[in-house]
């Protein structure tokens, strides 16, 4: 099994959707905020958004961790920019990413709903789509849409696993 990661902008369900997946197909979970240092995290509680320089150390230590599980595994990561995708394929050939496509009022609202719960602050979600480089086209992903059932999402994901070179849009 080849390794996934679940990717979008913050409300979008990655680790909701992550888990379930995970779950499902009997892999690791690797949740890529717990391996962001103190700085990016201080940041992200005080409404700062992280620049490419904040992300660097991060996603390596993602790939890193992404490339010691030879059996795969399914990686939440914003993954917002196509330099940031790339990376994490140099670490991990053949790597295949969902995209969890959502609204901007729909992730708003998401994360507003869990405020307190999460360090990321509702006032970033804006932030996030300025910095998204639509994945849409590239080889390896695909395009679900972030509001659907999660088993819905999942059962779809699993059927696109076994054969990640084609798009398909839900």
């Amino acid at each position: 099994m080849k390794s996934v990661v679940m990717m979008g902008v913050a409300g979008c369900g990655k680790s909701s959707a992550g888990q379930a997946l995970a779950s499902k197909l009997g892999l690791p979970l690797i949740e890529g905020d717990e391996f962001h240092p103190a700085s990016n995290l201080d940041k992200m509680r005080q409404g700062l958004a992280l620049t490419d320089t904040d992300r660097a150390d991060w996603l390596s230590a993602l790939g890193m961790a992404l490339a010691q599980q030879q059996g795969g595994a399914v990686l939440t990561c914003s993954a917002l920019k196509r330099a940031y995708r790339d990376r994490l394929r140099e670490q991990v050939p053949g790597l295949c990413f969902v995209f969890l496509d959502i609204d901007p009022a729909t992730a708003h609202q998401r994360v507003t709903a869990r405020a307190g719960e999460h360090l990321f602050p509702p006032s970033l979600v804006e932030s996030q789509f300025a910095t998204l480089e639509s994945p849409v086209g590239e080889s390896g992903v695909l395009r679900i849409d972030a509001t659907q059932p999660l088993h819905q999402l999942n059962t779809v994901v699993a059927t696109w696993l076994g054969q990640p070179e084609k798009e398909t849009v839900k």
